[in-house]
């Protein structure tokens, strides 16, 4: 059965995106007070650390617009530093609304039954990590981070890239393992039949959506 999603379920949805984000951000608050210029923290001895790290580049230190800038080579970058971070900043800003726009548009078309649950939370816990990074870059220009794991030193992550990280692989296992192309087949349906209620446009056909769930999945 297809379930659309009410303004009351929309609204715990929301609740549940406020609250990890609120988590994130008071995990990161609490980074700053007790580790901001000071000794990192061992909690597993040669293992794992608590370590303050400010972070202008995208989730685990990743940084495309460095790497575009070493192959192009745009020498203003290179005599205004300044400048260069303001632009990554203002990349990674713009790139991360674009993402939670796409996110919110699909959540919103994805059905409320209990196959689909699966989808939905992960759809949450995406939209609460990105929201949450998206914040510290415009407050801060950087994303604190602050989990270190130095036994195979793996980049400094955060409470936000945990959230993005784990609810990617679980959607990877659904794809591989749970989800099937009738299952595709009832996504788009399904968001055609709510593309084309009253008052929202009818422009995509059921095979465009299809596609469209083929690239997100």
């Amino acid at each position: 059965m297809n379930q659309r999603k009410t303004k009351k379920y929309m609204g715990y949805s929301g609740l549940l995106v406020i609250l990890l984000i609120a988590i994130d951000q008071f995990t990161k608050w609490l980074a700053y007070t007790h580790l901001y210029q000071k000794p990192d923290v061992s909690v597993i001895d040669g293992v794992f650390q608590l370590k303050y790290l400010e972070n202008d580049s995208a989730a685990f230190s990743l940084d495309p617009v460095s790497i575009l800038h070493r192959i192009f080579h745009f020498t203003y970058f290179d005599s205004h530093p300044e400048a260069f971070l303001m632009a990554k900043m203002i990349f990674f800003a713009v790139l991360t609304i674009v993402v939670l726009v796409l996110l919110a548009i699909v959540y919103q078309r994805i059905p409320l039954n209990r196959r689909f649950l699966p989808l939905n939370i992960i759809s949450v816990g995406i939209f609460a990590g990105a929201a949450g990074n998206l914040i510290d870059r415009v407050i801060h220009h950087y994303v604190i981070d602050f989990f270190y794991f130095s036994l195979i030193n793996f980049p400094v992550f955060n409470v936000a890239d945990i959230y993005v990280t784990v609810t990617m692989i679980l959607l990877l296992i659904l794809i591989l393992f749970f989800y099937k192309e009738e299952d595709l087949d009832f996504l788009a349906e399904s968001a055609h039949a709510d593309a084309c209620a009253p008052g929202n446009p009818k422009d995509a056909s059921v095979e465009d959506l299809k596609n469209l769930f083929r690239k997100l999945m």
